[in-house]
């Protein structure tokens, strides 16, 4: 099964909007696996966007991340890591479609409400740099049959 890591951004938190960006992800069939609130720190900002580093725009980001609290969840599911980006949206609010996340509820191409990993390698490791071993859930729920056909139960890329 897939993980991706979702950072709610501190927009998105102070906008209070964070209660719809989770419904949208688990009405979608995603498990939530972690969830915590924290505030970045300078490291871990520089961990997480250490391919920003040498940018010109890697200052105003960093500020940005770590102005505010931000929620950071790891989610599980089939193809989640593009099937969440789809949901997201363009990094551009002003740019991103009707109906996904950013084209809801963003203008901004740096208040974006959120980050997604882009790819499994990301995913991977951003959510060690999130989350410790221990706190990722393992657990089954009755109900994930209802969103699968039973062939693609057995199908799941893992």
């Amino acid at each position: 099964m897939q993980r991706t890591l979702i950072l709610l951004k501190p927009d998105c938190v102070e906008r209070r909007l964070a209660g719809t960006v989770l419904s949208r992800l688990e009405q979608k069939g995603f498990r939530i696996v972690a969830m915590k609130m924290l505030s970045v720190t300078e490291t871990l900002a520089r961990q997480h966007y250490a391919e920003h580093l040498e940018k010109s725009f890697f200052p105003q980001l960093q500020a940005y991340i770590t102005s505010n609290p931000v929620i950071a969840l790891v989610l599980e599911g089939r193809e989640v890591v593009a099937t969440v980006r789809k949901m997201v949206g363009a990094t551009n609010g002003i740019h991103a479609e009707p109906g996904t996340i950013r084209g809801d509820f963003a203008v901004s191409g740096q208040r974006n409400l959120v980050h997604a990993s882009d790819s499994e390698a990301s995913a991977q490791r951003e959510i060690a740099i999130f989350f410790q071993p221990e706190e990722l859930v393992e657990w089954k729920n009755p109900h994930d049959a209802l969103y699968l056909a039973p062939h693609e139960r057995d199908n799941l890329s893992h």
